[in-house]
């Protein structure tokens, strides 16, 4: 292979561990190998996106990548990492969750079958929906003994933990059902190896010792680091929740300030794990940021580099563009051309006062807007104060005490956004 994937997740720092002997095997075969996704949500989050990443890197260097999505297995709950059982999610509720999430996975990988290696994705459910409890502890149970599984620290960790209450049978078959899914595609799809975070370690291990001893056979793992922000907070976390792929959940513009507020310390670790951007220009890069940190050049680099990736190259220039109106360091064609989602988003909490349309069609002089029309400022007398102090903007533009203020003012056919100094703002609101 041109590309050695283990180097590439190793300098990345994407490596966490690994079985013996994995490194030389893709390094003389061009195989399959999988990560499993489940449905808990109908889309994937940036905790997400380190696993993606992987598969890309995968595909990148010539391999087979397989996403695996747990119809089965999300019914379930894996216990891995968690402290609770996970509520268990309906038939129906799984199926919408996996469509939206499939058509995530094709902006990643290219299911192509025309390329040389093309990505695949499949559904557990698929072979496990019609698999009876009999059929399974006699074709798989028996070959995996209770002491091998409650050695698993995913198992010990939860039945030792004082805030548990255990761990329900229900969970405890998981680790056996996802080494079923890797017999079950080593078998049907030739795969050789399943990759996932270092907390599914037991899991995947289970997989290789099932294929080991049901069909005698040799199968890899690989796992990475869960990442974890540098003060010890959870990474893909705010305030508001989960930071989504899905920009309905989470906006372009959303999710490229997440990037752009990113710690200097975790931004030296984030561009070698969210860019494909060479070690050669990482180390380059990091270098000038070390010499000008104010300037938050490695920063500006990740949103960049991860909005175009996630939402494309004309969403990220948006919301670049927002973020310089935001900061009162655009034109004010731009402000004029936000549709109008992005511009409530941006002034999400302002105050708003309805006005009709009507009136801005004769034109309305600017001292009854700021006064008798909204109640933005208290008086007559304070508007023209404010005027005069040239404190007072429409859409960002300086104005004076003749100004009036007509249709042509209008953002997205709706609004018009008064300001007063840098940072009070007020919205008209136009309707019919």
């Amino acid at each position: 292979m041109s590309i050695n994937f283990v180097q590439e997740l190793q300098w990345r720092g994407l490596l966490h561990d690994l079985t013996p002997e994995t490194e030389k095997f893709l390094l003389n075969n061009s195989t399959k190998g999988y990560i499993g996704f489940d449905p808990t949500a109908d889309s994937l989050h940036i905790g997400s996106l380190v696993q993606i990443i992987i598969l890309m890197h995968f595909q990148k260097a010539g391999h087979f990548p397989i996403v695996l999505l747990g119809g089965a297995t999300g019914m379930i709950g894996d216990p891995s990492g968690k402290s609770d059982e996970r509520n268990l999610l309906d038939q129906e509720t799984l199926e919408k969750n996996c469509n939206g999430m499939q058509k995530q996975f094709e902006k990643f990988l290219d299911f192509n079958t025309t390329i040389e290696n093309p990505a695949l994705m499949i559904n557990n459910f698929d072979w496990m929906k019609s698999f009876s409890l009999i059929d399974f502890s006699r074709d798989i149970g028996k070959h995996l003994t209770v002491n091998y599984m409650m050695a698993k620290e995913s198992v010990k960790k939860r039945l030792d933990s004082e805030s548990s209450v255990g761990m329900s049978f229900t969970e405890f078959t998981y680790q056996l059902i996802q080494g079923y899914d890797f017999l079950h595609l080593y078998k049907t799809e030739g795969c050789k190896l399943q990759m996932g975070g270092s907390d599914q370690w037991g899991n995947i291990t289970t997989g290789t010792e099932l294929i080991r001893r049901k069909e005698g056979g040799k199968a890899y793992a690989i796992t990475c680091p869960l990442i974890k922000k540098a003060d010890g907070s959870k990474f893909g976390k705010t305030e508001s929740g989960n930071v989504w792929l899905d920009k309905s959940r989470t906006s372009p513009y959303k999710f490229y300030q997440f990037w752009l507020n990113t710690s200097d310390e975790d931004a030296f670790s984030y561009i070698k794990i969210f860019t494909f951007l060479s070690k050669e220009k990482i180390d380059q890069k990091t270098k000038e940021h070390k010499e000008s940190p104010h300037l938050r050049l490695l920063q500006k680099i990740i949103a960049e580099e991860v909005t175009t990736l996630v939402h494309g190259k004309e969403a990220y220039q948006k919301a670049t563009e927002v973020s310089k109106i935001l900061f009162g360091k655009t034109t004010s064609e731009a402000i004029q051309n936000l549709d109008s989602e992005t511009f409530l988003e941006l002034f999400e909490g302002v105050p708003q006062a309805n006005i009709k349309k009507d009136l801005l069609v004769e034109g309305i002089d600017i001292i009854k807007v700021l006064v008798s029309e909204t109640g933005f400022l208290n008086s007559n007398g304070d508007a023209r104060r404010a005027l005069n102090e040239n404190a007072i903007s429409v859409n960002q533009i300086k104005v004076k005490q003749d100004y009036i203020i007509n249709v042509k003012d209008l953002i997205a056919e709706k609004y018009v956004l008064l300001q007063r100094g840098k940072k009070t703002y007020f919205i008209l609101n136009v309707g019919d």
